[in-house]
């Protein structure tokens, strides 16, 4: 992803993280989340996770969660917009 634009970011954060939510990507992006935003950030994606496999439906919702948050984020603390970037060119590379 080439730009760094707050909203596209938190926009494709938010895609990539509920994609990968219930995937064998969760796993990794688990981790990872918890090592590079916070232990909040990974209990909200297993949070995602659990609301996805009990409806599939919840994916909507989810991804504006996401967004939501990730805007916060990018708001509060722009400098995450490098390390989100990170995040989802790798999660997106570990998508089935």
């Amino acid at each position: 992803m080439a730009a760094l634009h707050p909203r596209r970011v938190a926009w494709e954060g938010a895609r990539a993280f509920v994609s990968a939510a219930n995937t064998d990507a969760y796993w990794w992006l688990s981790d990872t989340v918890g090592h590079r935003l916070g232990p909040m950030y990974q209990s909200r994606l297993s949070e995602t996770r659990r609301r996805l496999q009990a409806r599939a439906d919840a994916i909507h919702a989810e991804a504006g969660a996401w967004r939501a948050r990730l805007d916060e984020l990018l708001d509060t603390h722009p400098a995450t917009a490098s390390i989100l970037t990170q995040l989802i060119g790798e999660t997106t590379s570990r998508l089935p």
